[in-house]
């Protein structure tokens, strides 16, 4: 854009000095490892909630979001419709384990219940999935920030970078989670005036525009289609995205971590539940404003369908509207950023530091080694986002894709973890393995869509892991503490309670406010059949 104006450069600057204070008040309270990443364990569930919503939702989905429904049309919001489902597996299974544990780690869990190697093997495969993660949101954020100022998109992945480093380098999880809570606010306020001016700029009104789009088959959100080569269906929707998304909330340390934070393990619940609830009418609201661009553009084909959302901004021409959106994609790409440095150097620190380097060594000096962590990936993250330039497909679908190769191997270890009496860590590294090595023949053999990559393995890496260790070191003789059926005999012979404030600590009890979510999922599939037949 040949001129961004004082007033937009005045709101993007206040943005990002805002964050950096916000940074360095709340560095302050920081004094220990277990500062940095727990907090002080009093974060409201609601700021947790709030920022696991700004973690997921982020930038790729404020760009990409749009530009994913403007190719494929409004069927694509079934691969988001099934979070309902996905948190009510999370928090009455997943989170109790990692709660209870104390520690920050989530693989912290798979060494007591596997060994050391199963820790090791998992905490590497996050930290690789994270790096690609964190370059696909620099480099989104570096094409808005190109797009809107002129900047060139490498300076502008330093900029990014080198802001979301410091805040989150001072201020830790605490940072994280608050400047997250402002971030969302940004974010949903830009695309809130999106969506305005996009209704108002419509030929014909909204009615009209979504009939048009009826026609040519654009509308429909239930493609009931078996082929599995297509991406959003019913079937990837309701099932293969379903198992996505329990692993992403559920053995994601980006997103268990801050849940961590809270009082109360029924505070870490109500925060994911929030998650639950929010994310569909979040992504309907991003789709939806991708399929009126495709009406208002009359399907005009872009060279980049990133920019979509950014070209209607500059066509409408409000004064400090391109300040705000500017600022609103950059708060998103922080928002995941932030969460994805702070969590790779808590990994990096508990996982590898002190497991294999220094085991004895003060709180802080931990605190230092994670600060100095917390620097090296922020600077190699900027490696893979100059890597994904020039790419012009929806990021937010690219995203998915990379996430879906690791799904199967996350699911096997702590699903078998959780359930499995004679699952052993040798079977389990034989199962993965074969996980893999499907997914890479899938891949480059055949057309199948991305979202059954997350089913097929799992499918793959649980039989062939329960079977391998039956073969390798025969049957158990007795559930392992760390299993769902340990646990419950665990608390029985330790007489403790079952609830606590109201609330299951014990893992694999279902929760009264958790069923509110499966109502929550049926009314949402009926919402959507309602906009199909009414428009």
């Amino acid at each position: 854009m040949a001129s961004f104006g004082v007033l937009n450069w005045s709101i993007v600057i206040g943005y990002l000095v805002g964050t950096l204070l916000l940074g360095i008040v709340l560095s302050r309270r920081i004094h220990t490892a277990e500062d940095y990443y727990l907090g002080d364990r009093s974060t409201p569930w609601w700021a947790i909630g709030v920022s696991v919503v700004a973690t997921y939702v982020g930038a790729l989905t404020f760009l990409g979001g749009p530009a994913w429904a403007y190719e494929e049309g409004f069927s694509v919001i079934l691969i988001h419709v099934n979070y309902p489902l996905a948190i009510f597996v999370v928090v009455s299974v997943f989170l109790p384990f990692f709660y209870n544990s104390g520690v920050a780690s989530i693989f912290d869990y798979l060494e007591k219940r596997f060994g050391l190697v199963t820790r090791t093997l998992m905490s590497t495969v996050f930290l690789f999935g994270n790096i690609a993660y964190s370059g696909i949101m620099l480099y989104t954020t570096a094409l808005v920030l190109q797009f809107i100022t002129g900047i060139e998109v490498i300076p502008a992945i330093l900029i990014v970078a080198t802001v979301a480093l410091i805040y989150t380098t001072m201020g830790g999880i605490a940072a994280v989670i608050w400047t997250d809570v402002a971030q969302t606010a940004i974010l949903l306020f830009g695309a809130g005036i999106v969506l305005f001016l996009l209704l108002h700029a419509l030929p014909g009104g909204l009615l009209q525009s979504l009939i048009a789009l009826d026609e040519v088959g654009r509308l429909d959100p239930f493609n009931t289609s078996r082929n599995p080569e297509i991406v959003a269906t019913i079937w990837t929707g309701v099932v293969a995205m379903s198992i996505y998304h329990v692993v992403v909330y559920g053995v994601n340390q980006m997103m268990v971590q801050r849940t961590l934070t809270a009082k109360t393990l029924g505070d870490a619940k109500k925060s994911y539940i929030l998650m639950g609830y929010v994310a569909f009418p979040i992504f309907f609201t991003f789709f939806l404003i991708g399929i009126l661009l495709y009406q208002f553009f009359e399907g005009r084909v872009f060279d980049n369908g990133n920019m979509i959302i950014l070209e209607f901004v500059r066509q409408v021409e409000v004064p400090g509207l391109m300040g705000i959106i500017a600022a609103a994609a950059v708060a998103a790409a922080m928002s995941s950023l932030d969460s994805s440095l702070n969590s790779m150097a808590t990994v990096t620190t508990i996982d590898f530091y002190q497991q294999y380097w220094k085991r004895s060594g003060s709180p802080e000096h931990y605190l230092k080694a994670s600060r100095w962590f917390t620097v090296m990936w922020g600077v190699l993250i900027v490696l893979p986002a100059i890597v994904f330039m020039g790419s012009d497909g929806s990021v937010l679908e690219t995203l998915s894709k990379v996430g879906s190769f690791l799904v199967g191997a996350k699911l096997a270890a702590y699903m078998l973890g959780f359930y499995s009496r004679h699952t052993t860590e040798k079977g389990l590294m034989v199962g993965i393995a074969a996980g893999f090595l499907a997914l890479w023949w899938l891949e480059t053999a055949t057309n199948t869509a991305w979202p059954w990559y997350a089913a097929i393995g799992g499918l793959v890496s649980v039989p062939v892991a329960f079977v391998a260790s039956l073969l390798i070191d025969g049957r158990q003789a007795s559930y392992h503490e760390y299993t769902v059926k340990g646990q419950q005999e665990l608390f029985r012979s330790e007489g403790r309670a079952e609830k606590e404030n109201g609330w299951y600590v014990l893992p694999g009890k279902i929760d009264r406010a958790s069923y509110g979510l499966l109502i929550y999922f049926m009314l949402s599939l009926g919402l959507l059949w309602l906009f199909k037949n009414l428009s």
